[in-house]
């Protein structure tokens, strides 16, 4: 079975042939057209062109929202962490980032030695960034 591909095309009539563009009212706008070369009526004002900020106020507003919710809320969490840690003094109950739960048994500059076993007496020192949750007094430590 053999397939043919048969392509139709209309060939291109000269300028002269073209129908001319309807006068008068436009039947899906409403507007007053004019045929090419003459100009529009008197009482079509044409519309003004829009200033460079006009253009660039919503791309400024979108920018805008776009920096409250991408950097604006992380940096406020950051800064509680930090109030966190900064209130942090013995005998607290913390849980690290690795979710080891322990008492504060000295606070240092950069690192803070917690006891995690009571029985045993087992100590271990760790960063203040690894912490990652301060346990309120009388709050139930969840493991």
């Amino acid at each position: 079975m053999d397939d043919y591909l048969v392509i139709l095309a209309q060939a291109a009539g000269s300028p002269e042939e073209a129908p001319a563009a309807p006068q008068g009212t436009d039947t899906q706008t409403g507007t007053q057209t004019a045929a090419p070369g003459e100009q529009p009526p008197a009482d079509v004002q044409p519309k003004p062109k829009q200033s460079m900020w006009e253009m660039m106020l919503p791309m400024l507003l979108i920018f805008a929202v776009f920096y409250l919710f991408m950097f604006r809320g992380p940096k406020k969490k950051q800064q509680q962490h930090q109030q966190m840690l900064s209130a942090l003094k013995k005998n607290d109950r913390i849980r690290t980032i690795g979710g080891i739960i322990g008492t504060v048994v000295d606070v240092r500059d950069e690192e803070v030695v917690i006891k995690i076993d009571e029985a045993t007496n087992t100590k271990m020192r760790i960063v203040r960034s690894a912490i990652s949750k301060v346990f309120a007094e009388g709050e139930e430590v969840k493991s």
